[in-house]
């Protein structure tokens, strides 16, 4: 029970995660996304077969709940400012589940502190709490300044234009830096989910 609802929590939480991306492209001046009908909480639109539904079902499995959602599109040549747009439509995915873990740790605190503990309210504060970890590791991992994830567009965009071949390079071989980074590299970064969440909640 708690695998299936680790995986609905993450396959949700990815999918603002995109749709974030996409409101700030569009917003930005880019209707790539809502053109493709994008904009949109539909599961059907956002899944990924491997990403969404077999990664988090091993992962899930293997103690923790990993995966991700069909990327969101956009056209870096429709927004005003190429720079700054390109930031702030990375940007969007990591704040987006932040603030999710934000709610829930708020109402996870209202509870704790306003609520009398019943074995109901146990269980949800339970849910909530998967909540409150899928999001903030989502935004920790989607940081991590590495192709093809949000942290290394946040990084090029504020490096001098000659990173860009660098950054060509790198992007060749996303699926690599992914899987250095799940492997090698998140296992030195992952200390920092438990102290967001108790900073969050207050647990």
């Amino acid at each position: 029970m708690i695998t299936l609802i680790s995986i609905v929590i993450l396959i949700f939480s990815v999918i603002i995660h995109e749709v974030a991306h996409g409101y700030m492209a569009n917003y930005l001046g880019d209707p790539t996304a809502r053109l493709q009908g994008r904009l949109t909480l539909n599961p059907i639109k956002h899944i990924d077969p491997i990403g969404s539904i077999v990664v988090p079902l091993i992962t899930s499995l293997s103690g923790f709940t990993f995966g991700w959602a069909k990327p969101v599109p956009y056209n870096p040549y429709n927004l005003k400012n190429r720079r700054i747009g390109e930031f702030l439509i990375a940007l969007a995915g990591p704040a987006s589940n932040i603030s999710i873990a934000l709610i829930f740790s708020l109402i996870i605190r209202y509870i704790a502190t306003s609520m009398t503990v019943t074995s109901g309210v146990a269980s949800f504060v339970d849910v909530a709490s998967y909540i409150v970890v899928i999001n903030i590791v989502l935004a920790v991992f989607n940081l991590i300044p590495l192709p093809p994830l949000d942290g290394s567009k946040l990084l090029f965009t504020v490096l001098p234009d000659q990173y860009g071949r660098i950054r060509h390079l790198l992007e060749a071989y996303a699926p690599i830096w992914v899987l250095i980074v799940v492997l090698f590299v998140w296992q030195f970064i992952s200390p920092i989910v438990p102290y967001v969440f108790r900073l969050f909640t207050g647990l």
